[in-house]
């Protein structure tokens, strides 16, 4: 049996947006689902002769289904994207999507860790104890790690990404790798790059990778996620805590102590200021609740 045939407006698109827009793998292959999970439902005519109706039908069918409201709206930003493209590209004059109207994203407040419960999550590396079977820089390592992740406000792909040569200590920054392969230099407190270095000698990490497996070899994602993890049950904190939600609590402090929205853009890396307004619900929030515990008539 013969494969099916590549969709030659698709495979342009995603080929478009690699060379030109630089995407990142994981975005190219979101497109590549949303686009052909339409193609597969309800036998849809080709894309130039695509209506609103046939959009509307799939969008009653992914809610039919149970799909959640972001997921519906991730796959038709991919076919909106997709649209925008083949107007440019191959000069389609209706666009079916802009008749269609989604259902509003569901607005999940982040989970922000308490200053005193960073600081009990960062301390805990501290408090292991070194074994036989494992190398002495190991908690030295993941003291560093934390301390970066909080102190940077940096995705967990960043962090496993950086190399040596990434890090300034006399600048008191460190060049980051982001979303659509975009860089931007973050500044790093005193503590993190004070456990860094103190990483750096007790591991002998030169140049390369900046942290490594006890193999020595970068330290993949999922080592890093498995290793907060443990963390935070030494800590003796809530379950489910995850290395995004130190940029989350990242975001919040700053908010908390007098940044501007702005500023914190710039320090997490979003693309749209909207992305970043999430963190002032936070911190309304988190006043609201003190206001409540502490004013006489709350």
């Amino acid at each position: 049996m013969k494969p099916p045939a590549k969709d030659r407006y698709v495979e342009t698109f995603l080929d478009a947006m690699d060379a030109e827009r630089n995407l990142a793998a994981r975005t190219l292959a979101n497109y590549r689902q949303a686009l052909e999970a339409f193609r597969a439902s309800g036998n849809p005519p080709p894309w130039r002769e695509c209506q609103p109706d046939h959009f509307r039908r799939y969008l009653f069918e992914m809610m039919k289904g149970g799909a959640a409201r972001a997921t519906v709206r991730l796959h038709f930003a991919a076919l909106r994207t997709f649209y925008k493209f083949l107007a440019e590209r191959f000069r389609l004059k209706e666009n079916p999507l802009k008749a269609v109207q989604l259902p509003k994203a569901d607005r999940k407040l982040p989970v922000v860790l308490t200053p005193r419960q960073v600081d009990d999550l960062l301390s805990a590396p501290l408090r292991v104890k070194p074994t036989p079977k494992a190398p002495a820089w190991l908690p030295v390592r993941d003291a560093a790690i934390l301390e970066l992740f909080y102190s940077a406000g940096l995705r967990l792909s960043e962090l496993a990404g950086l190399n040596t040569e990434d890090l300034d200590p006399y600048s008191e920054t460190v060049r980051v790798l982001g979303k659509g392969r975009k860089e931007r230099v973050c500044p790093v407190g005193l503590p993190a790059l004070k456990a860094i270095a103190a990483y750096r000698q007790a591991a002998e990490v030169v140049a390369g990778p900046l942290f490594l497996s006890k193999l020595r070899k970068r330290l993949s994602t999922r080592n890093i996620t498995v290793m907060v993890e443990k963390y935070v049950l030494l800590a003796g904190l809530p379950r489910g805590i995850t290395p995004h939600k130190l940029r989350h609590s990242f975001a919040t402090h700053l908010l908390d102590n007098g940044a501007d929205l702005r500023s914190v853009q710039s320090l997490l890396g979003h693309a749209s200021l909207s992305t970043t307004q999430i963190y002032t619900h936070v911190s309304v929030e988190r006043m609201k609740k003190v206001y409540d515990q502490a004013h006489p008539r709350a």
